[in-house]
């Protein structure tokens, strides 16, 4: 059992505190919101999460999960020192790595013995030796600092904690990589492997694996649409391409392009850093400009449909969030489709089985939210799938051939198949395959 404190309780702070609690450590979790503190304590969770919640209950009830808005109370005695804190964008694409400093300050005033401080967000490369030289100006006892990127997908992120493909760890003292050695062991008991590294190659890991995945992604993107050019299939490109294990089959699915809280920060962050040291990733550049382009694919195609004038047509939207399983809407497609349909005279009623109040915060009364994706169609012009959520896959068409006023959908995720469609009559427009004509 180890004592852990984990500073910042967002998305990657709560799941990694919860999971360590899990474990048998003691887990502080220390953030300076006091309503946020206040939920958690009583035991609501901010984030939806699949499977959290479980662990989340169990581990308050044990003892071996707390939380504290005091910096000096949460860290008193922690062996290891986790900062899972914001890094957010600027306006260059750079990481703001204020809040992460901050505390680094703080932290100097405040050891009074060894500690493994790790730096658990994405960080840009060289932020360990920022992070140590801030703790150093004050620290009044000797401290490692470590760089321990997660690899967490939203929707999968307890699976992901707890049987991880690798945990990498940027460390350069003996000391600090017995002490992560002996704290991930239960986690790689299937003997998946814990990679150590330096520093700065595990900041890097962390930048270059999300980019790699985001430029994944957009080529398929690229090549669905080129295939509605030339009367391609993008589904049987997709399987005929991924049957190849260079390649694989993950990451080829076409879409209105990728979201949420890592993907674009983290590409426009390696750009930015790139330039930083006199270097462009040109790749990257066209990523990020593509995937813009990508969000945008459907409206086209709907203004089209109905030549040009969108106005006091009423559009279903489902799915809100960035991808399912998540409440998660940073960067998600349809916050951008949906305001364009506004801007164009149209009106919106939208479900999400869990995104709808972080939407409602953005959109406010501008736009319905309905009580399930049936009740979004009624009397609806056409319908937009922006997220693949398991529910929407396998819906009853002859109830919405009743409620919505022509059968009509712009599928942003490939959910049916385009021969089915044609068969129950709907004038269905997907990505990368043929439009079917009702």
């Amino acid at each position: 059992m180890k004592k852990i404190a984990v500073v910042g309780t967002g998305y990657v702070g709560l799941v990694t505190g919860t999971c360590f609690a899990e474990t048998g450590n003691q887990v502080v979790c220390i953030d300076i919101d006091e309503k946020k503190v206040e939920r958690m304590l009583k035991g609501e969770l901010p984030i939806f999460e699949p499977n959290l919640d479980v662990l989340f209950d169990r581990n308050l009830r044990t003892e071996r999960l707390n939380f504290t808005t005091n910096l000096t109370e949460g860290i008193k005695g922690a062996e290891i020192i986790f900062l899972a804190l914001p890094t957010p964008p600027g306006e260059d694409g750079s990481a703001d790595l204020r809040y992460i400093l901050g505390v680094a300050d703080q932290l100097g005033h405040l050891l009074s013995d060894y500690a493994v401080i790790v730096d658990k967000s994405t960080v840009p490369v060289g932020t360990a030796d920022k992070v140590k030289e801030a703790i150093a100006k004050n620290a009044r006892c000797q401290f490692d600092v470590v760089s321990n990127p997660e690899f967490l997908r939203e929707g999968f992120a307890v699976s992901d904690f707890m049987k991880p493909d690798r945990v990498v760890i940027g460390a350069s003292s003996d000391r600090a990589r017995k002490v992560m050695e002996q704290l991930y062991k239960p986690f790689v008991r299937q003997g998946n492997p814990i990679i150590f590294m330096d520093e700065r190659s595990a900041e890097l890991t962390k930048y270059a694996a999300n980019s790699f995945l985001a430029t994944k992604i957009t080529f398929m993107n690229e090549v669905a649409n080129f295939c509605e050019l030339v009367g391609a299939d993008v589904d049987k490109v997709r399987i005929g391409i991924g049957s190849d294990d260079r390649i694989g089959k993950r990451f080829l699915f076409p879409g209105i392009g990728y979201g949420g809280s890592c993907f674009p920060k983290d590409v426009q962050a390696l750009v930015k850093s790139g330039k930083e040291n006199d270097f462009d990733f040109r790749i990257l550049q066209a990523v990020i400009e593509i995937n813009d382009d990508q969000k945008k694919v459907l409206l086209p195609k709907v203004k089209n449909y109905f030549r040009g004038n969108l106005t006091g047509k009423k559009i279903a939207i489902w799915g809100l969030a960035f991808k399912p399983d998540t409440d998660d809407i940073r960067e998600a497609p349809a916050l951008e489709i949906i305001q364009d349909l506004l801007n164009h005279g149209a009106s919106i009623s939208s479900y999400d089985p869990e995104a709808m109040p972080n939407v409602k915060q953005h959109f406010g009364d501008s736009i319905e939210f309905s009580s399930s994706e049936y009740d979004a169609l009624q009397a609806a012009d056409a319908l937009i799938i922006c997220t693949e959520w398991g529910i929407f896959r396998n819906p009853d068409f002859q109830r919405m051939t009743d409620l919505m006023k022509d059968k009509v959908i712009f599928d942003g995720r490939n959910l049916f198949d385009v021969d089915e469609m044609t068969e129950k009559g709907f004038y269905y427009n997907s990505i990368g395959r043929r439009t079917i004509n009702a």
